[in-house]
């Protein structure tokens, strides 16, 4: 553990997901007293030890049981109740919040922008509070999660194919681990309050690139194709909101790979380089139907 490192409870909003299940794991492994809250928290397989609570962002009445004896918080951006949240979280005497944000937040028009506008509506609301001395915020803004090429793997498993709008579009994928790496370095550390880290993976990758990656490791052949974006729209309908899909095509259609900057936050963090999407691809080979391959 860092110096003048936590040893209050930390609560872990969104246990269920892959950052927040591996940011539980790391607290519990390092000794950091953890919670694993959820909107649905008979869904969670925590370590042996660490209580499981029902924590859902959208239902206010839950806040008070998982909030109390808590002094840091992890906490997913969801606006619907964040006022109601940060008064309970007053009230319980939390002293820390990290939120997991978005570095879409820094766009010019992030106003405009639904999914940016999410996340910076949380962050002036968490902002706010932090002025009038409720608590310190920290705010991680990650770019493209690694995740995201998990909405490839039925497609590949399937066909062996994936068609995409925008193949050439860029990112720079995060690994999950590496997030919650940067989460519990923020959580441990007094030194690194406060203040807002923008995350990246180590490598600048198009779409293209990501799956040529995936089939290098997992050994499958897999064929790019493009489609029209309103094609892509329809395709992503029944999980993903019309806006956000229109935002996230207009992210791919004006977004240049030169563009991206390439901060080494995760690195000035951990201690230790960001890993690579050749080394997510590996973890999550089994996803695609690959066995994977070691990555060096």
């Amino acid at each position: 553990m860092t110096r003048n490192a936590t040893t209050s409870t930390v609560l872990v909003t969104g246990s269920r997901g892959r950052v927040g299940s591996a940011l539980v794991g790391l607290l519990h492994r390092r000794n950091v007293p953890v919670r694993a809250a959820s909107a649905s928290p008979a869904d969670l397989t925590p370590p042996a030890g660490v209580e499981a609570v029902r924590c859902d962002l959208r239902d206010p009445a839950t806040f008070p049981a998982a909030l109390d004896g808590v002094g840091a918080v992890f906490l997913y951006a969801d606006p619907t109740h964040i006022d109601a949240f940060i008064a309970q979280a007053r009230a319980a005497g939390v002293r820390h919040i990290v939120l997991l944000s978005s570095s879409a937040v820094l766009s010019p028009d992030a106003g405009a922008n639904p999914i940016a506008a999410h996340h910076l509506a949380v962050e002036r609301a968490l902002a706010a509070a932090a002025a009038e001395g409720a608590f310190d915020v920290t705010y991680l803004q990650p770019g493209a999660f690694a995740t995201n090429a998990l909405q490839w793997a039925p497609a590949i498993r399937a066909a062996g194919a994936v068609d995409l709008p925008y193949p050439q579009a860029a990112g720079d994928p995060l690994h999950e681990r590496d997030l919650a790496d940067a989460a519990y370095a923020v959580l441990t550390d007094e030194r690194l309050r406060g203040a807002s880290y923008v995350l990246s993976g180590p490598e600048v990758l198009t779409f293209a690139e990501q799956l040529a990656t995936i089939a290098r490791v997992t050994g499958r052949e897999i064929r790019v194709g493009t489609v029209t974006p309103e094609a892509w729209k329809a395709s992503v309908a029944p999980y993903l909101p019309a806006e956000f899909a229109d935002a996230l095509l207009d992210h791919w259609r004006t977004g240049a790979p030169e563009s991206l900057p390439q901060p080494r936050t995760v690195e000035e963090l951990t201690g230790r380089p960001a890993r690579t999407f050749a080394q997510w691809a590996a973890d999550h080979a089994a996803a695609f139907g690959g066995a994977g391959q070691a990555v060096a």
